[in-house]
């Protein structure tokens, strides 16, 4: 398995964005919140990923982009977790929550504990 994050794998598709938020589940491991849903996609990969930061926690863009790239790059070094736990396809947005800037060794811990939290709730409702 390739260690990148291409078109593909993430998400972009408005149905699927509105699908996602009206009937999606949520698990948080702060400052991390990812709300997901088992639904077919247009992919190849078994899992589509979008990241969000609020605009009212972080004003400016720059500060924003930052967060979503840094949530990116953990996304895509820890994403094995999920491909290997996984057997249905899924779409997650993972949302950033905290008011100010995490360091990228604690978010990429974090985006870890998140991971495997999603795995174990995904096996515990097919079970």
């Amino acid at each position: 398995m390739k260690f990148t994050l291409g078109e593909q794998e993430r998400l972009k598709s408005k149905k699927l964005l509105g699908k996602l938020y009206e009937e999606g589940k949520s698990i948080k491991v702060f400052p991390l919140r990812m709300v997901y849903i088992q639904t077919e996609h247009t992919s190849k990969f078994p899992v589509q990923v979008g990241v969000s930061v609020p605009k009212r926690n972080f004003k400016k863009a720059v500060d924003r982009n930052r967060i979503k790239r840094l949530l990116r790059e953990t996304y895509r070094k820890e994403k094995y977790t999920v491909y290997d736990g996984v057997d249905k396809p899924y779409v997650f947005m993972i949302s950033y929550i905290a008011r100010d800037e995490w360091k990228y060794v604690d978010l990429e811990h974090k985006m870890k504990k998140l991971l495997t939290l999603f795995i174990a709730e995904t096996t515990k409702d097919e079970k």
